[in-house]
């Protein structure tokens, strides 16, 4: 080799095929590196920078140059390595990108492709299934593990009256029983809502409840209030909140079918009831609780349009960036409101 010849660093070299390890060293003559065996000799491999593979520096883990006859030199020297890419303005991102086969890229777009049909086709289809094969055993304990959660955590007991809670539970009996669960599918319970403040919510299993700040704002209007566990009955009756924990859980597991391992989150998807309360419902959903609760209130005869009433009660009283979680999972916009009202009109039903 010609005189301009630099030592790079010590290490050891590896034949093709083999586990043996010799000392050596790793040299350069421009952009040709080579090895030599600490014994001397002629060099045992060769090879330009551009064929060859130099491993990326991951803490102190030795560094690995790969010759294109198989042969391997493996080095501790990760600085001095380091600084024969940088003499070469070869930065670890810039080598990666030189060395970026296009198979690799049409794998890549391939895996996005797949993971994009998995998530419109495979959960939609698979989510369903769940379902309908979900028991009631598994629904009624999400529901308990919720409820408990949110007990222990932010709601405390009741302070409404033993006569108003009778009042608000004859009226959504009267509901209930025109919906396909009838009156026993369904459990209203009342609660102080803290944190939460105005808020109603439904979970799988028919497990309603109610807060204290809710009925509050409604303002004795019982019509708002059926309208809103109306509208909690048709979350129940179309299963919302079971699709959406599943959705969240396939997203999940999709997420690690792409990225590999994500900590706790998939885990507590599956098994944290409370983590019904964090499942925002979608558009379509809440459309099809408010259709539902139109439907129902013209029924009994009561106001069909009272659920958007409340929308605008809501608005009105805590304002649209107000401190109520009940706006944010249950957003009551005026396209929503009309879309209520237009309904009602549809199914020719009365109501101020």
């Amino acid at each position: 080799m010609a005189s301009d010849d630099k030592r790079i660093a010590a290490g050891r070299w590896h034949p093709p095929g083999s586990s043996r390890a010799e000392p050596a060293l790793l040299l350069s003559e421009g952009k040709t590196l080579y090895v030599r065996l600490a014994a001397g000799g002629d060099p045992v491999s060769v090879g330009d920078m551009a064929r060859t593979e130099i491993s990326a520096r991951v803490g102190r883990i030795p560094r690995r140059v790969g010759f294109a006859d198989g042969s391997l030199f493996e080095t501790e020297d990760n600085d001095a390595i380091d600084l024969f890419l940088k003499r070469h303005g070869k930065t670890g991102f810039v080598h990666e990108l030189e060395r970026f086969h296009p198979r690799l890229l049409a794998f890549v777009v391939a895996v996005f492709l797949l993971a994009g049909m998995i998530y419109r086709y495979a959960v939609p289809a698979l989510v369903e299934v769940a379902v309908l094969v979900t028991p009631p055993a598994v629904t009624q304990w999400m529901a308990s593990g919720t409820l408990l959660s949110l007990d222990q955590a932010i709601f405390s007991e009741t302070r409404l009256p033993e006569a108003r809670q009778t009042e608000i539970r004859q009226a959504f009996n009267e509901i209930a029983a025109l919906s396909s669960r009838g009156v026993a599918g369904y459990n209203l319970n009342f609660r102080q809502g803290g944190a939460i403040g105005p808020n109603a919510f439904a979970l799988p299993d028919g497990t309603l409840v109610i807060t204290d700040e809710l009925i509050e704002l409604a303002d004795g209007d019982m019509d708002m209030i059926t309208g809103v566990l109306a509208h909690e009955i048709g979350h129940v009756e179309e299963e919302h909140s079971l699709r959406q924990l599943y959705r969240a859980a396939g997203m999940a597991g999709l997420i690690m079918l792409i990225a590999g391992d994500v900590g706790a989150a998939g885990e507590d998807i599956l098994t944290n009831g409370a983590a019904l309360m964090s499942l925002s419902h979608s558009r379509d959903a809440e459309n099809e609780a408010d259709r539902i609760s139109v439907e129902l209130m013209a029924k009994a005869g009561r106001d069909p349009r009272a659920i958007g009433r409340f929308f605008a009660r809501l608005e009105e009283k805590l304002g649209l960036g107000g401190d109520s979680s009940f706006l944010s999972t249950h957003p009551g916009t005026a396209e929503r409101r009309k879309a209520i009202d237009d309904h009602a009109r549809a199914i020719g039903a009365g109501g101020t």
